[in-house]
């Protein structure tokens, strides 16, 4: 393995998360990244949910036949396990839903790959015990769930227990964590500043890196191995709408979800794939880094 590993994962949703029913940026977004990705020699993971897949299975067409790996992220972009804070209007599954929601949400995906999806990542990283014996379950091997910045204990992927999918245990599928710089003291309730998600297109690549190598110095220092799991969106190489008006009223997305969405944010993913190469990281899929993970 590489000393320095990098799972890039777009989450394959509608517009702006669950803010729009619209897919322009699916549709519209996903060529640019795929021709992005084959100029940098990079392969990523693309996790569909199962209405992205149903309504458009000649995007996960494309992305399989561009070599890289289709995973899924729920039915509908919806909370699949325990809520870290709240939001107005969002919900989550009751445990017991859980197991049939996943179901249907990999038949669907299924349906449009034409094999089973095997890596999976929670929308919100909102996951749970009872979706990880789900996956379990049904023969996941990947989940890129784990966030990092609320519970700060695992930094590097492991196999969680039955019991509480955030402690280590004998599960076959390996949890990864997703990126968020442990060097900072956090003065948010929940550690959302150290969630450096947006940072690459609210400001810039250079600016992202420079927390990147904060938590890259952390690992080190704590003696475990660098595994950088990012979250990107479709929709925000698109341009998008700073207020959207549907069904029966309006939604004003907060400023970090639309700003710079576009040309600019994928320049600056660009950059941010250099930069990382220039250290030495190799880019990688969910489910090969599960595959290599000992």
């Amino acid at each position: 393995m590489s000393e320095i590993t990098v799972v890039f994962g777009f989450d394959m949703e509608t517009d702006v998360g669950s803010w729009s029913p619209y897919y322009e940026g699916l549709v519209h977004g996903t060529p640019k990244l795929l021709n992005l990705l084959d100029e940098k020699d990079a392969t990523a993971t693309f996790f569909f949910t199962g209405d992205s897949a149903r309504q458009h299975p000649e995007v996960v067409k494309d992305v399989d036949g561009a070599g890289h790996e289709v995973g899924c992220h729920s039915l509908y972009h919806e909370t699949v396990g325990d809520p870290i804070f709240e939001i107005p209007g969002v919900k989550p599954l009751l445990p017991e839903e859980v197991p049939m929601r996943l179901r249907v949400a990999t038949d669907w995906v299924e349906e449009a790959l034409g094999s089973q999806p095997i890596s999976f990542r929670a929308p919100r990283l909102w996951g749970s015990t009872a979706m990880l014996n789900a996956l379990e379950d049904m023969g996941y091997v990947a989940d890129a769930s784990y966030p990092l910045y609320c519970y700060e204990e695992r930094l590097a992927p492991y196999h969680p227990s039955r019991e509480d999918w955030t402690q280590v245990g004998d599960m076959n599928i390996v949890e990864i964590p997703n990126f968020a710089d442990m060097s900072i003291e956090s003065t948010d309730e929940y550690g959302r500043d150290r969630d450096q998600w947006p940072m690459f297109r609210t400001e810039s690549a250079e600016k992202l890196m420079t927390h990147i190598d904060g938590f890259i110095g952390y690992a080190r220092e704590h003696d475990e191995p660098v595994v950088l799991c990012f979250y990107f969106h479709p929709w925000e190489f698109m341009p998008m709408p700073t207020q959207m008006h549907y069904g029966e009223g309006a939604v004003i997305p907060d400023y970090f979800l639309v700003e710079n969405c576009g040309d600019y944010a994928l320049e600056q993913l660009g950059f941010l794939m250099d930069a990382l190469g220039s250290r030495g990281a190799d880019f990688t899929t969910a489910r090969d880094l599960a595959a290599s993970w000992d």
